[in-house]
């Protein structure tokens, strides 16, 4: 129960690895705010954990703007008067080279990707150094850190999720707010079984190239999530942790 009387947000929580992540915090005792642009989603999600005996309660909000991030943040201060945690974990991923992209596909990736970070970060930091401190737990990839062919938008964005990241851990330690982040590589979601399905191969394919011998569960990176936003990683801050299996960019 490290969470107990905590609040803690997760963006990107109608499933895949944001429903874990938020399971993950309510186990531990947290009030999980369930946010994501998909209502029925974030509300399925945030059902699914009252039923199982925790407490969350879910936010439909578009973060590609502005508005839509202060409005999470507005919320959540107004209904549970504090902010503990937040993961920013929201994405998406246009996939293809520079020559495939539209402009609207890298305009999108920026918008949800990195630009709402730094909303919802701007928003939410003054209520964390007015507390006293919070944890920050950003979603980057093992390929914004090692690119992988044809997805430069992803890569690009996620490698700014990265130095977002340090740079935010460096100007806000002395608040104590720690910030990190979490590098995962192929990771059975929704969003992966969708690009396999495109590509014509099976997770049993993806399985075949990972060390360890098979792709990872969103499970494995809310556990991750949770320690880094535990106390009991206290004086890790700024730190980008992979959980890939071993594996190397494919």
């Amino acid at each position: 129960m490290r969470f107990q009387n905590k609040v803690v947000i997760v963006t990107g929580a109608a499933g895949g690895i944001g429903g874990a992540i938020s399971s993950r915090f309510a186990a531990e005792g947290a009030h999980v705010i369930v946010t994501d642009m998909n209502g029925e989603g974030a509300e399925s999600t945030a059902s699914q954990i009252r039923g199982e005996g925790g407490s969350a309660r879910a936010v439909a909000s578009d973060i590609s703007n502005a508005e839509g991030c202060r409005a999470i943040i507005d919320d959540v201060i107004a209904h549970e008067g504090r902010i503990d945690v937040i993961c920013n974990n929201a994405g998406i991923n246009r996939r293809g080279n520079l020559l495939s992209l539209t402009p609207e596909d890298w305009r999108l990736s920026f918008a949800v990707n990195i630009d709402a970070m730094f909303h919802l970060c701007q928003a939410v930091l003054p209520h964390m150094i007015e507390a006293g401190g919070g944890a920050i737990v950003n979603t980057a990839s093992q390929w914004g850190l090692y690119p992988a062919p044809n997805h430069i938008a992803y890569n690009v964005t996620k490698a700014a999720v990265a130095s977002f990241t340090q740079n935010l851990a460096r100007d806000y330690a002395p608040s104590n707010v720690r910030v990190n982040a979490v590098c995962p590589g192929e990771i059975h979601t929704p969003m992966l079984e969708a690009g396999v399905k495109r590509s014509g191969r099976t997770i049993a394919d993806l399985d075949k190239l990972v060390p360890f011998g098979r792709i990872g569960k969103p499970e494995e990176v809310a556990s991750l999530v949770a320690f880094l936003a535990s106390e009991e990683a206290a004086f890790m801050c700024g730190s980008l942790v992979e959980i890939t299996g071993a594996q190397a960019v494919a």
